[in-house]
């Protein structure tokens, strides 16, 4: 059945839908404090709900939306930052007096330019990114540059190197075989994807023009501590996954790419670090909007860019350098990856995670139950107690917790009482 909207009164908008069966029905949008700072519209715009029952619309407090909150586990789109989601929150309707919302602005216009300008310079100083690289916000999600990346670095003939350490190492260097020649010189595979190279070990190509790596992969929770100094060319990393969890010397990337929606926003943003000297040769079949020249050129505004994913991650750097940087960010990463490591490997086999010790990641925790026929009811249980998104890669299976910067070290503390209560009851 339609939605059908409804007035209720001067001050709401009723939304019903007999269909939604959401416990929570009730969502008020009001002005927030901070609209008490543009007195032009405080006296004008006046409350309204949007409601998904035939009840009457209530607040919910700050302790009651709190409580509503589930801690997400998903390995992407992730959990992001509550004073981000707040701020968001307060700008959505007008932002910063210009009374438009960012998602209306001309990205053209001096607004967003001076939010995209913010975010590449918070970015810069998080990651003390030098002026000899170009920092590129894009679309398209890492899956884009798997073709962007060859098509703009190198030609056809071409050798290029790849390790593969997992499901997206693997899909990279697919892609890369339609507009390079590519070589697996390392492959984790017959191991299910369980470690990480040393890197003496790696031989590469005589003549590759650069080494590709997936710094963190998300399925098999495997991420590099260290990255090797490739022999020849350049060093390029996927770092969708542990992007902004820790620092990292840039400077030893040829290109650096992520998607936003694991660490740095919601999905639909791509960002790209590029040294400058690596841009501009690209392969003539190259698609306008995979040249890197094109954006770089253009400060990432050839076309419509996401605009508000953009924003959002600018405050999530904001937020990230409040924090006190990426050691501080990193050393609540540990914190939070020790937590839960712990408990797996101090349950005496009820829960196993099959990572190599050396080489788990801190932002994606797989793991199984010695009792597999136990694992449904352990998600099912835990989505009860509201932590939900914690069921494995379709083809991993068992679990797998995503723990960002952005989870909460009581996210984890929950989620290891919760496991240590399903194995009293279980074992």
């Amino acid at each position: 059945m339609a939605s059908k909207l409804i007035s209720s009164s001067p001050n709401s908008l009723l939304l019903q839908n007999p269909n939604l069966q959401h416990r929570n029905h009730d969502l008020l949008l009001k002005p927030t404090t901070k609209m008490a700072s543009f007195p032009n519209l405080t006296n004008k715009v006046k409350a309204f709900s949007i409601k998904c029952s035939a009840t009457a619309a209530t607040p919910l407090s700050q302790s009651q939306d709190l409580e509503e909150r589930v801690f997400n586990f998903a390995a992407g789109p992730a959990t992001l930052p509550e004073k981000v989601l707040k701020k968001a929150q307060s700008e959505l309707y007008n932002w910063h007096g210009s009374g438009m919302s960012v998602m209306e602005m001309s990205h053209r216009g001096k607004e967003f330019l001076s939010i995209i300008q913010k975010a590449e310079g918070d970015l810069r100083a998080l990651l003390n990114i030098s002026e000899d690289y170009a920092v590129l916000f894009l679309q398209g999600g890492a899956t884009t540059q798997f073709a962007a990346i060859p098509l703009n670095i190198v030609k056809p003939e071409d050798s290029v190197d790849y390790v593969v350490t997992g499901s997206w190492g693997d899909k990279a260097f697919k892609e890369a075989q339609k507009y390079s020649k590519p070589k697996v010189i390392w492959s984790g595979k017959s191991e299910k994807y369980t470690k990480i190279p040393s890197f003496d070990s790696l031989e590469q190509t005589p003549d590759s023009k650069y080494l590709h790596i997936c710094a963190n992969e998300t399925i098999h929770g495997v991420e590099f501590k260290d990255y090797p100094d490739p022999k020849n060319g350049i060093l390029v990393a996927d770092m969708s996954s542990n992007f902004c969890s820790k620092p990292v010397d840039v400077s030893k990337f040829g290109v650096i790419y992520a998607g936003a929606q694991k660490n740095v926003g919601p999905s639909g943003v791509t960002i790209v670090i590029i040294r400058k000297d690596l841009i501009g040769d690209a392969q003539g079949i190259t698609p306008v909007m995979l040249d890197y020249k094109i954006h770089a050129e253009n400060n990432s505004l050839y076309n419509t860019p996401p605009c508000f994913g953009i924003y959002m991650c600018g405050l999530v750097f904001d937020d990230l350098l409040a924090q006190g940087g990426l050691k501080e960010v990193e050393k609540k990463n540990k914190k939070k990856g020790d937590l839960l490591y712990n408990a797996i490997d101090e349950s005496k086999g009820f829960y196993r995670c099959p990572v190599d010790k050396s080489v788990r990641s801190l932002m994606n925790v797989p793991f199984t139950l010695e009792k597999s026929e136990l694992e449904a009811e352990f998600i099912k249980e835990a989505a009860k107690e509201k932590m939900i998104q914690l069921k494995g890669h379709r083809s991993v299976g068992g679990m797998r917790a995503s723990i960002y910067n952005a989870m909460p070290f009581a996210g984890v503390e929950k989620l290891v009482a919760f496991m240590k209560d399903f194995q009293a009851r279980h074992a």
